[in-house]
């Protein structure tokens, strides 16, 4: 079975295009030319041993809003595109990371209902060039258009760094266990018979 999605996206603000293989090797190809958001997504896919290809351009010149806001719509049409009827998935994750001081635990459920609870404080406007507001957002576009549960439970934490750091390898971790298929049971991990 074959798990792997392509997904373009061009509006009159950012034009977006995701090629996502859940069965990977965790590598990302291509930028935003936005540096630790190009990290973090790079952590993602380390962690969760996706394989990611991204072309991504917008109007940075405004702000990264845009941009990054967009990349978590076409990741998560991604996901649920990849993840097809989702038959042997584990379904339900939940990993906590720490990251020298702070410490994160991401839980998720692929359900087919997007949701986010963040519970996340950052005191930073900016880390490098990504603006931390955003990070929010770029969260809660992933999970609805990925059509997950999705919770962020920072514990505690001092740099914001190290803070979303944690956030994204938890995400990676619990993301890569959630969409394993369990060994030969390739029936639907619901009662409803539907996901």
């Amino acid at each position: 079975m074959s798990r792997i999605s392509e997904i373009k996206r061009k509006t009159l603000e950012t034009d977006i295009k995701v090629r996502l293989n859940l069965d990977g090797h965790g590598t990302l190809k291509g930028f935003t030319d936005i540096g630790f958001f190009d990290h973090m997504l790079n952590t993602l896919a380390k962690h969760s041993g996706f394989n990611l290809e991204i072309s991504a351009t917008g109007d940075t010149n405004v702000d990264n809003h845009h941009l990054v806001e967009d990349l978590g719509i076409v990741l998560g049409q991604s996901l649920d595109k990849a993840l097809e009827n989702k038959f042997g998935i584990k379904r339900f994750s939940t990993f906590s990371c720490p990251m020298d001081e702070s410490l994160t635990t991401v839980s998720l459920d692929l359900s087919g209902r997007g949701y986010l609870v963040y519970n996340v404080e950052l005191k930073r406007e900016k880390v490098g060039e990504f603006e931390t507001e955003t990070l929010k957002e770029f969260l809660y576009a992933f999970a609805i258009n990925g059509k997950f549960n999705l919770h962020i439970n920072n514990h505690y934490g001092e740099n914001d760094h190290h803070i979303i750091e944690s956030i994204f390898k938890a995400l990676g971790r619990a993301l890569g266990e959630a969409c394993k298929i369990e060994g030969e049971n390739m029936e639907m991990p619901s009662t409803k018979g539907v996901i």
